[in-house]
């Protein structure tokens, strides 16, 4: 039997597994309201995505990319406050987050990759 493919459908929340990506993207989500847990989660996703077969690979690599892209496009609504239209760009960055991890957790749920991992988009 392969060791990756025990690890990835067992009930392991630290290692390589699907509980474990999910467990990432709640994280994400409750960053809204602990801010700290969403760089708890990109920790766990570097630290997973090496050792993940291939399907969990797409989801480490989205969940690190939803972090670092969310952080860049958070920057960018926090400077353009000064010309108010940054509080109404935190909102769509917010659903934009959101989204992602709704999209994440659902390929989680039926154990498939995320189709294109790289996007900064949806």
């Amino acid at each position: 039997m392969n060791e990756t493919n025990n690890a990835a459908n067992g009930d392991d929340w630290f290692g390589p597994t699907f509980l474990n990506a999910q467990a990432i993207y709640f994280l994400y989500i409750t960053s809204f309201f602990v801010g700290i847990t969403g760089i708890v989660g990109v920790v766990a996703a570097y630290m997973n995505r090496g050792k993940a077969d291939a399907v969990l690979q797409s989801h480490y690599t989205y969940q690190i990319r939803t972090f670092w892209i969310g952080l860049l496009y958070s920057l960018i609504c926090g400077v353009l406050m000064i010309v108010a239209i940054g509080f109404v760009l935190f909102l769509v960055v917010a659903v934009w987050a959101i989204v992602r991890c709704v999209k994440g957790l659902q390929a989680t749920s039926r154990k498939e990759a995320i189709s294109d991992p790289e996007t900064w988009l949806w």
